[in-house]
């Protein structure tokens, strides 16, 4: 019986480790439009971009002044 409950109990918290990891957000941009990212948006100083992957998986870049706020959900 351990030999099936001890790896099920280390993937369930691994799972719940991942999960936990990742904070959908909301980011309303200037002109009223709201963008749903996967996880919080990186911000790139060089170039003045936010990039953050949307919620189908396409990499977006946004430019800092076009954006008003970002709100975990």
């Amino acid at each position: 019986m351990i030999q099936r409950t001890l790896p099920a109990f280390v993937l369930a918290l691994g799972l719940g480790a991942l999960a936990g990891c990742a904070s959908p957000t909301v980011i309303t941009l200037n002109d009223g439009r709201e963008i749903q990212a996967v996880d919080t948006p990186s911000y790139d100083e060089d170039s003045g971009f936010y990039e953050f992957e949307q919620l189908d998986g396409k990499r977006t870049r946004v430019n800092k002044d076009q954006i008003r706020t970002v709100k975990e959900l």
